[in-house]
């Protein structure tokens, strides 16, 4: 999607992952409430009556010696928030690196160089991807809190953290459910959120559709696209329910689109783009008819 898929040029183209931060060190064990008067053995020693050793009772002296250090869980939650910090320090660093030098965001420019350094193209599947997990809310930009909290929740504070997520984030947009709200959040990511948009224009819709459907495309998409390039309906954008109710429709509908009903609560695009097709499909079938019959009558002069 031309320049970059994260604002078009050419529409056609934690950490610190919270570790459940348990205070371990032990408890303390319990201090033994009673030392037996006779001579049985303590378990640190024997008890030796009232003999003082520096003003304290032996056998108190005993039992407190044998006692396990205390331990308050400080030092596990010292490490944890040290690494945590180190994590966001280098996060801020990358930012730094890609940021705008007007604005506390990573803009085009950035994100080209970004990309380039993840050795991904900037209209590639895997970024749109990337920006779905940083929740970016418009195309070749990532504000400050966008960058932290996505580096954050795919656990990745460098480009080598972040490539090596790739394979992962991949098979995870391929999960039923993560990929209805990846399809879902890419409607949002085209529309030009300064401009206030509600619908995505159509060559922006097109590039958006090829784009998430790369790694699994549905039977109909090359005929519903090709219906929106002719654009016989004469429709300039795609609605919000409309981008939804496709992925319905490409998962309801068959390829031959013969159980599609006009009666059934689809957007009323899709009935034209149905009856288009159909059609498109008829005059096909008759094309491929008389250039047989023509080439089957050739067949029979040649013969005479």
């Amino acid at each position: 999607m031309g320049q970059c898929v994260t604002k078009c040029k050419n529409p056609s183209s934690t950490l610190g992952s919270k570790n459940g931060e348990r205070e371990s060190g032990g408890k303390s064990h319990s201090k033994r409430s009673a030392v037996h008067k006779d001579d049985h053995g303590s378990a640190c020693g024997k008890s030796s009556g009232d003999i003082l050793v520096n003003g304290t009772k032996k056998t108190d002296a005993a039992v407190e010696s044998c006692q396990p250090p205390m331990f308050s869980g400080d030092t596990k939650k010292d490490s944890v928030s040290s690494t945590e910090e180190s994590s966001l320090q280098r996060i801020g660093e990358l930012f730094r690196r890609y940021k705008d030098e007007r604005e506390d965001a990573i803009l085009e420019e950035g994100m080209e160089r970004f990309c380039n350094d993840l050795c991904v193209d900037p209209t590639e599947f895997k970024v749109l991807v990337l920006a779905w997990k940083f929740q970016a809310a418009t195309m070749c930009k990532f504000t400050r809190k966008e960058f932290f909290e996505g580096c954050k929740a795919i656990n990745a504070d460098s480009i080598d953290g972040i490539c090596a997520r790739f394979p992962n984030l991949l098979k995870e947009a391929k999960q039923e459910d993560k990929f209805k709200d990846l399809y879902r959040f890419t409607f949002q990511f085209g529309l030009d959120s300064e401009e206030g948009q509600r619908s995505l224009h159509r060559e922006i819709a097109i590039a958006l559709w090829k784009l998430v459907f790369t790694q699994n495309k549905p039977p109909i998409l090359d005929q519903w696209l090709h219906f929106l390039i002719e654009n016989p309906s004469g429709i300039k954008g795609i609605s919000r329910d409309t981008w939804n109710m496709f992925l319905n429709f490409t998962q309801v509908i068959g390829p031959d689109l013969s159980n599609y009903s006009e009666d059934e609560a689809w957007p009323s695009l899709f009935d034209t783009f149905v009856e288009w097709e159909m059609e498109r499909r008829k005059k096909e079938e008759e094309t491929k008819c008389i250039t047989s019959l023509d080439t089957e009558g050739l067949c029979v002069e040649e013969q005479t």
